[in-house]
């Protein structure tokens, strides 16, 4: 006998912890957005012709980016921005 809904969906959930290309998995989020910012991403998936995880992907990895460009790494805001306590 197949497996259950529940069971491929159990099984699928479970696989997406190492999924990706880098195989350092996957996330879920689930959250509320303003519509404003809704449609904007939207106007940019399609603008860009890629999808709106695509997009939301590439801005909030650029943004980390960013950030970690601007802290040292023995820097108490290191440990701050990772939220790790840094020893002196």
């Amino acid at each position: 006998m197949g497996q259950s809904v529940k069971e491929r969906q159990a099984k699928y959930r479970a696989s997406r912890a190492s999924a990706g290309e880098t195989g350092n998995g996957e996330r879920r989020l689930s959250m509320w957005v303003s519509t404003e910012a809704q449609l904007a991403l939207e106007r940019l998936a399609k603008h860009e012709k890629t999808t709106m995880r695509a997009v939301l992907e590439r801005l909030v990895v650029a943004a980390d980016e960013r950030n970690l460009q601007n802290l040292s790494v023995d820097a108490p805001e290191w440990g701050e921005y990772f939220g790790i306590s840094v020893s002196e």
